[in-house]
């Protein structure tokens, strides 16, 4: 059944179990943030979905947003003197954007529909994916970071999750993120994943620059 989910609109794109540090300047994303830690917004859980217009306009229309977006769930919130905040939240779930109201609260209020994954087939070919997907990022993470800066994704991980996690702290496009977290099929993400990790790792080697450590890319821009 459709559910109503406050939003966040960003330059950037969730994935199920990152982690997304946000610094909150924004009023009405301060009130967001009061009524998330008081308990005003059930279960300290918001939308965060990336913004598809140039940032120069105010998002008020679904079609300004891409329509998959992520939950996430507040894990810290610290105020500071001048009533700004900065928190911690981690994705959650996908889901479908379905409506947009931009005057009953005072910030974004999505009607939104949550995104399963497809079940998973049986193949003698997973474990020779999985293995792919993690040999990809660790190529990209040689490539790109200091040793100390990085760690896989655990041998427990679920099969559903490792796409997601793989992608979490890599400088993927835009779009490869949202494609990534569109895709509802968890083998084929995982090819996606081998794709786009072995094309940056590439670039990166051939044009011999190494990019700054993710923590530098977590202030996403936003108007609202």
């Amino acid at each position: 059944m459709p559910e109503s989910l406050p939003l966040f609109p960003l330059q950037t794109v969730l994935l199920p179990g990152a982690n997304l540090p946000l610094h909150i300047f924004e009023p009405r994303y301060r009130q967001l943030t009061v009524d998330l830690v008081t308990g005003t917004v059930p279960e300290k859980r918001f939308g965060v979905i990336a913004i598809r217009t140039p940032v120069t306009e105010e998002v008020d229309k679904p079609e300004q947003l891409h329509p998959i977006g992520c939950s996430a769930l507040l894990r810290q919130a610290t105020r500071l003197p001048d009533g700004r905040y900065d928190i911690i939240t981690t994705g959650e779930r996908r889901f479908r954007l379905l409506d947009l109201d931009a005057t009953s609260a005072p910030y974004l209020l999505g009607t939104v529909e949550w995104v399963p994954d497809d079940d998973i087939p049986p193949s003698e070919r997973i474990p020779g994916l999985v293995e792919s997907a993690r040999a990809a990022y660790r190529r990209y993470c040689e490539t790109a970071w200091e040793r100390e800066d990085w760690t896989e994704p655990g041998e427990d991980t679920p099969l559903g999750n490792l796409a997601h996690l793989l992608a979490a702290d890599c400088l993927l496009p835009m779009q490869d993120r949202q494609d990534l977290l569109a895709e509802t099929r968890p083998l084929h993400r995982l090819r996606m994943v081998y794709k786009y990790l072995t094309r940056e790792a590439g670039i990166i080697a051939a044009l011999r620059a190494v990019p700054a450590p993710a923590s530098a890319f977590n202030a996403p821009v936003n108007l609202n």
